[in-house]
């Protein structure tokens, strides 16, 4: 059974106030329009304002506390609305999410962590930027007190992260993790590379040698299977964006204001609805089941939003926020525009040139052609590429991965190196 009286804090909770605070309270949240039946809010404004009331120096009344009856309720869709409901008011508070589906994607993944044994695989959660200074950082703050064995990857050396997975179900919050893909980096982060390649799905393991008892190496398997939530700069590589909730963070205008998060002021508010989290999940566990997808969710995609879904089916509808169909609504709306930014140059330029034949309406077109009008593409990398703009070379050894490759086309005024639209089809059939 919860015990909603159950906290660490040195505070009072609201059903232990004397009937006069907790009046008070309640007038205040009633004279700026609130509705004591409407429990979310009510919840929400307790969690969001400090206050100072009768004879108690700087209480502060936390979402925990906002609780006014004791045990747990008989519905436990009602309870997973509750929680969740509380978790998105909390996060909230303190981060300047690009989107409200961002925001509940946030939140379910949260919930999804405590619940790791049930889940065949996990989705890594990344928040990534253009530029410094957009709140990735904050994200991972704020994730920490709410998930289960938080362990910060960047003060941790690749094999204590891999042995502390190993022997321990963390959540690996990993910062500037930009860091580690970079060819100077590469040799020195194997190990976590493979933990963020593979981990994603129960029974994942990364192999290593190492010296047995008597001097002669030795091979062991260490599960590497772990909630991952990653924060960093540009983009990830494929095999890592592919098993992510992708959320494109952005610098907070003058109108987004936050709460400023100060980890001494608000860490065990945030461990008390870790708390309920926690106690959420073992009654929740039993009644999961199989989440039906939304059009467009599919394949590695329905991996990935599976155990979130999951979550959110479990909560009540018109009780609070409407999570089924809000989850939804999110998992269509950052699968579009995670695929987007996440497209690799491959594909990139297989859009490109298809876009190029259907502009000239031809079954082939001269390499050098071809070349010119990619390199003319103003929202394209061709002509700003690292060592140069597109030329022949680099255009063949692009499309070789896809088995196109230039060949001698007869055109109206003599015989040249080109492309033909109809060794294209495939891949784009396959690809776009």
């Amino acid at each position: 059974m919860i015990n909603r009286k159950a906290t660490t804090m040195n505070f009072p909770l609201f059903a232990d106030l004397p009937d006069g605070d907790r009046q008070a309270i309640i007038t205040e949240f009633v004279s700026q329009g609130g509705d004591t039946n409407n429990r979310t809010d009510l919840i929400q404004w307790i969690g969001s304002n400090k206050r100072l009331y009768a004879n108690h120096e700087a209480l502060y009344y936390t979402l925990g506390e906002a609780r006014v009856t004791g045990g747990p309720p008989d519905d436990l869709a009602a309870l997973t609305s509750e929680v969740l409901d509380e978790v998105y008011a909390f996060t909230g508070r303190f981060i300047a999410y690009p989107s409200d589906d961002a925001h509940v994607a946030h939140v379910l993944w949260i919930a999804h962590t405590w619940l790791m044994d049930v889940w065949d695989s996990t989705p890594r959660i990344a928040f990534l930027s253009t530029e410094p200074g957009s709140g990735k950082s904050r994200c991972l703050e704020v994730t920490e007190p709410l998930v289960p064995k938080a362990v910060h990857a960047f003060s941790a050396t690749p094999a204590y992260l891999v042995r502390k997975i190993a022997t321990d179900q963390v959540t690996v919050l990993f910062d500037e993790v930009d860091t580690i893909f970079g060819p100077k980096t590469k040799d020195n982060h194997e190990d976590v590379r493979a933990v963020l390649n593979a981990g994603h799905r129960r029974g994942a393991v990364v192999g290593r040698c190492t010296k047995g008892a008597k001097g002669q190496m030795v091979t062991e398997e260490l599960p590497a299977y772990a909630a991952v939530a990653l924060a960093g700069l540009g983009n990830l590589p494929d095999t890592i964006l592919t098993r992510s909730v992708v959320i494109r963070m952005r610098r907070r205008s003058t109108s987004e204001q936050v709460e400023p998060w100060r980890e001494r002021r608000h860490k065990a508010e945030a461990a008390l609805i870790a708390k309920r989290l926690e106690e959420w999940s073992n009654f929740i566990r039993p009644k999961l089941t199989e989440p039906e997808m939304p059009e467009g969710i599919e394949d590695r995609n329905a991996d990935v939003w599976e155990p979130l879904l999951a979550v959110s089916d479990q909560a009540k509808h018109g009780f609070g926020k409407e999570w089924p169909l809000t989850s939804r609504v999110s998992a269509v709306s950052l699968v579009s525009l995670g695929g987007a930014e996440a497209q690799s140059l491959g594909v990139k330029l297989l859009d490109d040139i298809r876009n190029i034949f259907n502009s000239v309406s031809v079954d082939r077109v001269p390499s050098e052609w071809m070349i010119t009008a990619l390199n003319q593409l103003e929202e394209s990398p061709w002509a700003t590429m690292k060592g140069g703009s597109l030329d022949a070379r680099r255009l063949a050894y692009h499309l070789r991965k896809y088995d196109i490759g230039p060949k001698q086309v007869r055109f109206t005024d003599g015989s040249l190196k080109g492309y033909m639209r109809v060794d294209f089809e495939d891949a784009w059939s396959r690809y776009l």
